[in-house]
């Protein structure tokens, strides 16, 4: 026989099955950077329409982890299938380079060497925190563009560029001006460890195991007299606020009981102890006496031990609302000053019967509530705890002691039980109690709640006519939340929080640039001072407020003297949350614009940058400074483990990168459901990457069948291609539509599933199978093989396309390989998809079709798996179907559409499939079985008329 092998036309391409791409996506990348693709493609999009995705800025201080990768990839994907679309959508990337997480690496770093920050000069300090933050933006932003993320990289926003310090001064000093701006002494979150006020966002909740403590006080005057004498018990699980108590809060519609405590057994009587009725068995557990009977007598409370008389004594229970001008003292009352001071009982409608004793000590200095009620009776927070957590020095009880946090201070043999033993006064101590505690999101210490002097904006006083909450309330209902859900989390927050804290006791920030009138205690307001501040700042940033005289920024018309300079930092969520104004704003970058289309974070920024931002923006513009908000989840591990370095659980994207390449990460990111928590882990890795390998192999497939491929050989009208062809450019509007959808929704898991359902169901198992012989063996000008053809290039245009945002890297080399020096892919727009060819009729023919051609494969594998034929093209196949089916059938080359041997058809009421091996010969160049092969050639009919 001849060898037909060089007649057979099989693809040719020299792009590689092996990706390489740890070592081709840095030479790619070289590239565009060399070439500044993103200014060019920044000129090509000018004048287009808009679409303003602004970055939130990640803070300066380590690597990026899987979470930045995630993020940033998103949007990424954001930004580039919107400029596929057509859309002009610029992405300036920014950093967060103030406030703790950057001062307390700093310190660290001090601390390692055995030295304070107050050893040195706080100006000198602040720079040594700007030049860590500008060390991590330059290391950051070379991780970040390795990943493939375009944007304006060269010219970054960053917080701690004068001009955007002093923008956000200007955005205080517009607080300051409207009066939505008061500094009062509130309990706020506080970090001992860190000695400053936290926000929200900063915190995190730990469970932990606390002391409880049943402490008893002693009534010293009351309208029932028989009260009088008698103790009232209170419980806490943080005994170091006993020693700031002022007050005792009780339940209005809370029924109490007077309890008999004697214990025979153990010889002991204590004065009657009042508490909740509902709660006085679980207090009697606490401090080891029986229960009470279950079931009153006449309406009364018994205790369930007999007296020494032998008889029961009852006592009628108590309402909460007759405890009115009920007064206490203090346990250590015999201290006198603050201690010797009564303590008032107080109707506080948060007091409930959940736990405890239905009476709660009131420390104004350590609880919103506290704070509240006792303020509204005229106490005041008396700051005995400083910023340390010890107590102050001249404290009359535990004076220069502490840390309040540690357990050792709080617990059952510590000081403060143990004082409060030897007053008679605890009645219970044990350490077990667990709860959710909250937690330094940076140094991970626990936190208490304290009074100290700060600078508030209030939610609940109106400007303009309506208070800061109202105004974000309504702004949430007017943006687009995805996933919905966001929607009420954020609500919920914002409904519920407190008036914004905005202040800090730290070195490395944006001053809070106020002066304050000593005589009056107000701020000023002044523009003309308040434009020269802004204009220092801007010069010589931040550090312009400490180091220049006050009496230049005041004027010859006012004296220095008569004012204090305000000294502490803006809170750095104000910060992050002034960027609109000074990114989209400021005409630094004339390609952005407010409000923004879209904010893209972790769904943990509701209580963080999308709400300070929200707050900025409705206290100074009266709207949000976004149209849309788009949350992801959190990355965990292989397991679904949060990720930590102590598990040895951690992904490092940086690795991933150097082992599989950066397209492998960002494939891994469209292809979870980001609006949830996710996995990654090796094995998900390895699934990733096989996921590649196909779409790769798609690819290389396809530029070898279009070798050659030229404008002479397309076929210019599609009406008339065979069906195959016109049912795959149907699908591909099926897909377009997808797509779109999928683009609007921001949903890229669907638009990766969609893409690859499409190759690897529709073109690799289906239209690939059937026209490989088309392609391979029909001759050069045959009519179905260019329709094939040209459909693949319809799809090759397609896939490359809309893979683009998601693979970069690898849609470049694709598109270069196929067209050598032509621009980059990422100029194109969306990929043409003529709607004419939509036909719904012959998808749902082909439908049927393939349901069909479904049985004779599944028919045919057995006798594969027996060996008794070699492959589909050695089967002779009967199909047995109803008349509509084989008329079906019949109308297309059911043979062809089966890569069978033979096909022949029964009309019969219910499916069937036969299977035989053919008695046909085989044609040596297609392999086809064939009863018009010639013998002597070895060729069928087709074949021998191409190789004449």
């Amino acid at each position: 026989m001849t060898d037909y092998r060089n007649t057979v036309f099989l693809p040719k391409t020299d792009f590689p099955m092996k990706a390489g791409l740890p070592q081709k996506e840095p030479e790619i990348l070289a590239r565009w950077l060399g070439d500044g693709l993103e200014a060019k493609l920044r000129a090509a999009r000018n004048g287009r329409e808009k679409f303003i995705l602004h970055d939130g800025p990640p803070y300066a201080n380590g690597d990026i982890h899987i979470g930045h990768a995630l993020n940033h990839i998103l949007k990424d994907l954001v930004v580039r299938t919107q400029t596929l679309l057509g859309k002009d959508a610029p992405y300036v990337p920014g950093w967060d380079c103030h406030g703790l997480p950057i001062e307390w690496k700093v310190e660290e770093q001090y601390r390692a060497r055995k030295l304070s920050k107050d050893s040195v000069p706080a100006a000198e300090f602040r720079a040594e925190c700007r030049a860590y933050a500008q060390h991590w933006v330059e290391r950051q932003r070379e991780q970040l563009k390795r990943l493939g993320v375009g944007g304006d990289w060269d010219h970054p926003y960053l917080t701690m560029a004068f001009d955007a310090e002093a923008t956000i001064v200007r955005e205080l000093l517009k607080f300051a001006d409207s009066g939505q701006l008061y500094r009062g002494a509130k309990p706020v979150m506080w970090s001992p460890v860190e000695k400053t006020a936290l926000a929200e966002a900063e915190v995190e909740y730990e469970d932990i195991v606390s002391t409880q403590i049943d402490v008893a006080f002693e009534i010293v005057e009351s309208r029932f007299t028989n009260l009088i004498g008698q103790q009232v018990a209170i419980w806490t699980t943080t005994p170091w606020t006993i020693p700031v108590n002022q007050a005792i809060a009780y339940g209005p519609e809370v029924e109490y009981v007077l309890l008999n405590l004697v214990d025979l057994n153990a010889k002991r009587e204590l004065p009657f102890v009042l508490v909740s009725h509902k709660l006085a068995d679980s207090f009697l557990a606490r401090i080891g006496f029986p229960a009470l009977h279950a079931d009153p007598v006449d309406g009364r409370s018994a205790v369930a031990e007999p007296l020494s008389d032998g008889k029961s004594m009852y006592f009628d229970p108590i309402p909460g609302s007759a405890l009115a001008g009920t007064v206490a003292r203090h346990p250590m009352h015999a201290l006198g000053g603050f201690f010797a001071r009564p303590r008032p009982f107080l109707a506080g409608d948060f007091v409930t019967t959940e736990q405890g004793t239905g009476l709660v000590h009131m420390a104004p200095d350590h609880g919103e509530d506290d704070f509240l009620l006792c303020k509204a009776n005229g106490l005041e927070p008396v700051f005995a705890v400083e910023g340390d957590g010890k107590y102050r020095a001249d404290w009359a009880w535990l004076g220069g002691q502490g840390s309040v946090i540690n357990p050792k201070f709080n617990a059952p043999d510590g000081p403060i039980c143990t004082a409060l033993r030897e007053a008679g006064a605890l009645l219970a101590a044990s350490a077990d109690y667990k709860h959710s505690y909250p937690h330094s999101w940076r140094s991970k210490a626990k936190l208490i709640f304290r009074a100290t002097p700060q600078w508030f904006i209030p939610m609940d006083v109106a400007h303009g006519g309506q208070t800061l909450r109202d105004t974000a309330l309504a702004a949430i209902k007017d943006t687009r939340w995805l996933p919905a859900k966001g929607q009420n989390r954020i609500t919920a927050m914002v409904e519920g929080r407190p008036d914004w804290v905005i202040s800090r006791q730290r070195a490395w920030g944006v001053p809070i640039t106020l002066f304050v009138d000593r005589r009056t205690g107000e701020y000023l307001r002044d523009a003309e001072v308040n434009a020269r501040i802004v204009a220092a700042v801007k010069a010589g940033g931040a550090d312009a407020w400490w180091a220049t005289d006050p009496a230049v920024f005041l004027g010859n018309a006012r004296d220095a003297a008569d004012y204090e300079r305000v000294d502490d930092i803006l809170d750095v969520w104000f910060d992050s949350g002034c960027t609109h104004a000074f990114v989209l704003e400021s005409g630094e970058w004339p390609a952005l614009s407010s409000p923004a289309d879209l904010y893209l974070e972790g769904s943990d920024q509701h209580r963080g940058w999308f709400q300070s931002s929200l707050l900025e923006s409705c206290g100074t513009r009266g709207r949000a400074p976004y149209k849309a908000v788009l949350t992801h989840g959190m990355t965990l591990d292989n397991k679904g483990f949060k990720q930590s370095k102590s598990l040895g659980n951690v992904t490092d994207p940086i690795k991933v990168m150097e082992t599989y390449g950066a397209d492998i990460v960002r494939l891994w990111t469209a292809t979870v459901d980001a609006t949830e928590d996710h996995r990654i882990g090796d094995e998900i890795l390895k699934g990733v990457s096989d996921q590649y390998r196909k779409l790769r192999n798609t690819f290389r497939y396809l530029l070898g069948a279009l070798d050659g491929f030229d404008e002479a050989e397309r076929w210019t009208d599609a009406g008339t291609m065979p069906e195959l062809e016109r049912w795959v450019l149907h699908r591909l509007t099926d897909l377009d539509a997808e797509l779109r959808t999928c683009v609007g929704n921001f949903d890229f898991n669907g638009y990766v599933t969609a893409v690859s359902t499409f190759v690897n169901n529709d073109l690799s198992a289906f239209v690939f199978d059937i026209r490989k012989d088309s392609l391979y063996c029909d001759a050069h000008d045959d009519p179905k093989r260019r329709a094939y053809r040209t459909v693949l290039d319809h799809v090759f245009e397609a896939l490359v396309k809309w893979l683009a945002p998601v693979l970069v890297f690898t849609a470049e080399e694709v598109w270069a390989t196929r067209f050598p020096g032509a621009e980059s892919v990422h100029f194109s727009d969306w990929p043409g998809i003529d709607a004419a060819w939509r036909d719904e009729a012959l998808a749902a023919r082909w439908e049927r079709l393939r349901e069909l051609r479904g049985l004779v494969t599944v028919s045919i594998e057995p006798l594969r798996r027996e060996k008794k034929i070699g492959s589909s093209l050695e089967a002779a196949v009967t199909v047995s179907a109803d008349a509509d089916s084989v008329a079906l059938m019949q109308s297309v080359d059911f043979n062809e559409l089966c890569i069978a041997g033979q096909t022949a058809f029964r009309v019969v009421d219910q499916e069937a499939v036969t299977v035989e091996a053919t008695t046909d010969p085989r044609c040596e160049r297609c392999w086809r079985h064939r009863p018009d092969v010639d013998p002597v050639t070895g060729l069928d009919a087709r074949c021998a008329a191409v190789v004449a």
